[in-house]
């Protein structure tokens, strides 16, 4: 008879516990809701159920809050955004909805682009044939395939961009999604809502997502180990079982991919599945601390290359009028770059800017710091981009699981990959935990459409 774990035994006999005797509760914190991380989707899914006076708690597993948007404040003397920086759709962002909080400037990102061929600007011909290949480029990539079947989204992009080619991959690939584009569904790609508009946030768009959290119980280096989703809801934590009437699971797909939460039972094979097809992608910032605007650049200017290669990246200098300078490496190559450490990534990205710029850009480096998302705890990665086939798994991903319910921007149809698809995850997720619990708007039915019989005798 095959052995049973202790994790199982208290899974399936936690109905019967009223007050496990070997792991007390602290006094006062039940839970109506657990909310299982403390990014974008946690703290939007959490202020909406707070805002409905439901007892919710936030277990994160690292030390701050964030997730994959998270601000350093320490290392340069002025804000560093680690992971997301562009806050996309500013105009209709859930995070700005009734502005921006008090005390945090929010400005628009500058439209322009900065194009280097070689060791130097692009002339003016050259910069006006990048922008019409790009226009072309983002054109294609938003019209659905003509084949039928999903594609890989490369095979979107027109054969007329020349030299300009691998930039553009870059861009709209490791860049902006964090994958090649190669590994990437066109239909996913498709979906994607446009961006109208770009802003920053001076203080840090990780400064703005904490500040959002503030009034709810969240509790930081408090890991899930276990969730029991049968017949009851079990979360164990390092301290206590937890026995709450929902769940909302915020974690990356990467990390249910692996085996740092225990599910009782395992989780469906469709939802494996599903997760398994909407991996996350890799993009790290190399920050350079350059006083002096030594490589004569403007505020937040965005700086691409004439690429020869995947081995390329994008630089955003002055960030917000400081000598911060990031460089940004992403895709396959960005991966490969990442594990090699933190060393050969600062080498590239000093070896990058010296031949963009004709100058040893070594000299003029006060502090730098590199992020490796790959390997962060409780992250593993950047975005979850789909790849070719498999665009549908966001769909199997919203259905709940006994009384757990999935948030994220891998949910997001339209807006994966951005914070603003996982806020808005986390707040229509937190509406069907309402529902559930009997206190939130219950969805109209659709009205009943019947056909009027005819007489006979009626044409």
């Amino acid at each position: 008879m095959p052995r049973l774990s202790r994790r199982f035994f208290l899974a399936a006999s936690a109905a019967l516990m009223a007050s496990p005797a070997f792991a007390a509760k602290p006094p006062g914190e039940d839970a109506d809701v657990i909310v299982i991380g403390a990014g974008a989707a946690g703290i939007a899914a959490a202020r909406r159920l707070a805002a409905e006076k439901i007892r919710v708690l936030v277990f994160e597993g690292s030390d701050r809050i964030g997730g994959r948007c998270a601000t350093d404040t320490t290392t340069f003397g002025a804000p560093f955004d680690l992971g997301a920086h562009w806050i996309h759709n500013p105009d209709g962002n859930p995070l700005l909805a009734g502005g921006a909080p008090a005390g945090l400037d929010v400005y628009p990102a500058p439209r322009w682009q900065s194009v280097r061929v070689g060791p130097r600007r692009a002339r003016d011909a050259e910069l006006e044939l990048f922008l019409a290949a790009q226009v072309r480029a983002q054109r294609a990539l938003r019209e659905p395939p003509k084949a039928k079947g999903d594609l890989a989204a490369d095979r979107l992009l027109p054969h007329d961009l020349g030299q300009w080619k691998p930039a553009l991959e870059f861009m709209f690939g490791p860049f902006a999604t964090s994958k090649d584009l190669a590994s990437i569904s066109a239909a996913d790609m498709v979906r994607t809502a446009e961006r109208t508009g770009d802003s920053f946030c001076r203080q840090g768009y990780g400064t703005l997502v904490a500040t959002l959290a503030k009034g709810l119980t969240i509790k930081l280096s408090t890991p899930v180990s276990m969730i029991a989703w049968g017949r009851s809801t079990v979360v164990e934590t390092p301290e206590s079982l937890w026995y709450p009437r929902a769940v909302i699971l915020t974690a990356s797909t990467n990390v249910l991919a692996g085996d740092d939460i225990e599910f009782i039972p395992p989780l469906p094979k469709n939802v494996k599945s599903a997760i398994a097809n909407l991996p996350l992608g890799s993009l790290d910032h190399i920050a350079l601390d350059m006083p002096g605007n030594p490589l004569a650049l403007q505020k937040d200017d965005l700086v691409f290359e004439q690429a020869t290669s995947d081995k390329t990246a994008a630089l955003l200098a002055n960030v917000s009028g400081t000598g911060l300078h990031v460089i940004s490496v992403g895709g396959a190559f960005g991966r490969e770059l990442s594990a090699n450490g933190e060393a050969a990534m600062l080498d590239f990205a000093t070896t990058w800017l010296s031949n963009a710029f004709d100058t040893n850009v070594k000299r003029f480096i006060r502090k730098s710091r590199v992020t490796r998302w790959n390997a962060q705890e409780f992250v593993l990665g950047a975005m979850s981009a789909a790849g070719p086939g498999h665009s549908d798994s966001r769909k199997v991903l919203a259905e709940p699981l006994g009384h757990i319910w999935l948030a994220g921007e891998a949910l997001s149809e339209t807006q994966w990959g951005t914070v603003n698809g996982a806020w808005e995850s986390g707040t229509r997720t937190a509406e069907a935990v309402l529902r559930f619990l009997g206190r939130g708007k219950r969805e109209e039915p659709k009205a009943r459409t019947t056909k009027k019989r005819k007489r006979r005798g009626e044409d």
